[in-house]
């Protein structure tokens, strides 16, 4: 059988930055997956509190402090996340570098922050249905905030290595929308778990 061909496509980018990205949809995809998962724990949640008179159950809300402290810092991240994103897209090397690091170091002091906040719970996991309930929330959240550090890291390393150029800028990109994503599901998930049990 003979072949020819029919569209030549060698002059076509190796890559490309938002809904030209297949990445960029993989993640929109990965949001909406994770997204459902958030919901189903909330909707479980919200069951129970209105099944129980007595809402938490047998124990106070966590403590504000350590929620509060990380979710301002959760809302300031979304600046320097958004000049990274920025900075990727104009193929900035020097400054994506900046942007990185300075991300790396954000997501750490987070991931302290909620083992600070895990402590200051007043109630274990196993204790009860609103205790199983609020670590499942907070332990899906942590997860997200560890995977996202975690891309950031390895991303920022590439940037300072041959490896930091080209498609790597598109993935800096794909990486801070879902790092925005994080931070948008955590803020429904303070306010459920922190200021709704004290309305």
């Amino acid at each position: 059988m003979r072949q020819r061909p029919v569209l030549d496509v060698s002059g076509l980018p190796e890559y490309g930055y938002g809904a030209r990205s297949p990445v960029w949809w993989g993640t929109v995809g990965f949001c909406v997956l994770e997204g459902m998962g958030f919901l189903i724990v909330i909707g479980g949640y919200l069951y129970l509190a209105f099944l129980n008179q007595q809402w938490p159950l047998s124990a106070p809300p966590g403590s504000l402090l350590w929620s509060s402290i990380l979710t301002v810092l959760a809302v300031v991240s979304v600046w320097p996340n958004w000049l990274a994103k920025q900075n990727g897209e104009h193929e900035n090397l020097l400054k994506v570098r900046r942007d990185l690091v300075v991300m790396s170091l954000i997501g750490l002091v987070l991931i302290v922050l909620r083992i600070f906040e895990l402590g200051a719970l007043h109630v274990r996991w196993d204790q009860n249905a609103y205790g199983s309930m609020v670590w499942m929330l907070l332990g899906l959240h942590t997860a997200h905030i560890v995977t996202d550090v975690i891309d950031t890291i390895v991303l920022t390393v590439l940037m300072f290595t041959r490896h930091g150029h080209g498609k790597r800028f598109s993935d800096v990109s794909d990486n801070a929308f879902y790092w925005n994503f994080v931070v948008l599901s955590w803020l429904p998930i303070y306010v459920l778990l922190y200021w709704a049990p004290r309305l």
